[in-house]
């Protein structure tokens, strides 16, 4: 919502000028002669006291038609981690059979009590859970492998089999001997202009993509782990790398088309309605009417629509281009006002051509 408190537009109006990183976050600048919305520590020209709004969200600031700053980049770099916190996060990506203790972090210049705090806000874990996870991932890759159990606990810094047997059971959900008949999603948060988002793949490809707000995240998690007999951990694989690759040449306007690949489990119904999403192109949109027709089912118009709302893989299956019939926008997972901004994306990019 837009903040009205005389007390809070002043404070707020002040870290803006002093460029305050305490406030990133916090509030969301809107500057009416240029249309564009800033976080605090925003480096452009300041606009004057009464050319400026303040909104306690990015997407309340997007709905009252601003767009990003360029320059701060306030959906990215609001919800972007920490100098400390992305360090220890390459940390455990580059050396992910290790364990690292807090001492390590103390003797690195890193803050273990503010890289917790960071971690139990944006990923609902502590950072040790983290590491627990991208190590585990890494030895359940060595199981399927051939490795043995004894061999792959010692590889990924456990110290004793029956340490590594428990950890394994508690976030696999079986032991590592009656494990090999799981699948396992990897799931893995990065930031995006429109906000932070969360990818999940198996090893055949992209399952999730989903903004992190999304309300119904916990039921697509539920659903997924079920249809797919899979565990979620936390970590990284082909598929993620890719698809955070493509997504980011999507948002710079230099890619129209995924080639990453999808794995989308659903109905015989659901599946029909989606590969009709994938053949919208980009920067045109179609009707809920205009699908059904395109499956050969014309009265389907509400069950289209509900299809379309159990679509798990975001932009890349590209729901986000289907209008009411009328024209107006209609439901979106992500939010209508992330609706119209890939929609209005699309066709700045197609003018461009």
């Amino acid at each position: 919502m837009r903040i009205q408190n005389p007390g809070k537009v002043k404070n707020y109006y002040q870290a803006l000028l002093n460029r305050d990183e305490a406030y990133v976050g916090i509030f969301y600048a809107g500057v009416i002669t240029t249309g564009i919305f800033c976080i605090s520590s925003c480096r452009a020209r300041k606009p004057k006291p009464e050319n400026v709004e303040f909104y306690s969200t990015f997407k309340d600031a997007l709905n009252a038609g601003y767009r990003p700053c360029k320059i701060c980049r306030p959906t990215e770099n609001a919800n972007e981690a920490p100098q400390q916190v992305a360090a220890a996060i390459e940390l455990v990506r580059s050396h992910p059979k290790e364990k690292i203790s807090d001492y390590q972090l103390q003797q690195l210049g890193m803050s273990p009590e503010q890289i917790r705090r960071w971690f139990k806000q944006n990923y609902g874990m502590t950072f040790q859970a983290f590491q627990r996870m991208y190590r585990i991932n890494t030895a359940f890759q060595e199981l399927k492998e051939g490795r043995t159990a004894t061999d792959t606990a010692f590889n990924t810094s456990y110290e004793s089999l029956s340490g590594f047997g428990y950890t394994f059971k508690k976030l696999m959900g079986r032991s590592p001997a009656n494990c090999l008949e799981n699948n396992i999603i990897t799931i893995n948060r990065f930031t995006t202009p429109l906000g932070p988002m969360f990818v999940g793949a198996t090893e055949h490809g992209v399952c999730l993509l989903e903004f992190v707000d999304r309300r119904m995240l916990e039921t697509e998690f539920k659903d997924l782990q079920r249809l797919l007999n899979a565990v979620i951990v936390t970590g990284e694989n082909e598929h993620t790398r890719q698809a955070k690759q493509q997504l980011e040449e999507y948002f710079a306007g230099t890619r129209q088309h995924f080639t990453v690949a999808l794995q989308t489990p659903g109905t015989a119904f659901q599946t029909q309605v989606w590969e009709v999403l994938k053949q919208i192109p980009y920067g045109e949109t179609t009707s809920y009417q205009a699908q059904a027709e395109r499956i050969g089912n014309p009265k389907a118009v509400r069950a289209v629509a509900s299809a379309n709302g159990c679509n798990r893989v975001a932009i890349m299956l590209p729901c986000h281009r289907v209008i009411g019939k009328n024209g107006m926008l209609t439901g979106y997972g992500g939010g209508l006002e992330r609706k119209h901004w890939l929609l209005e994306h699309e066709r700045r990019q197609l003018d461009l051509i």
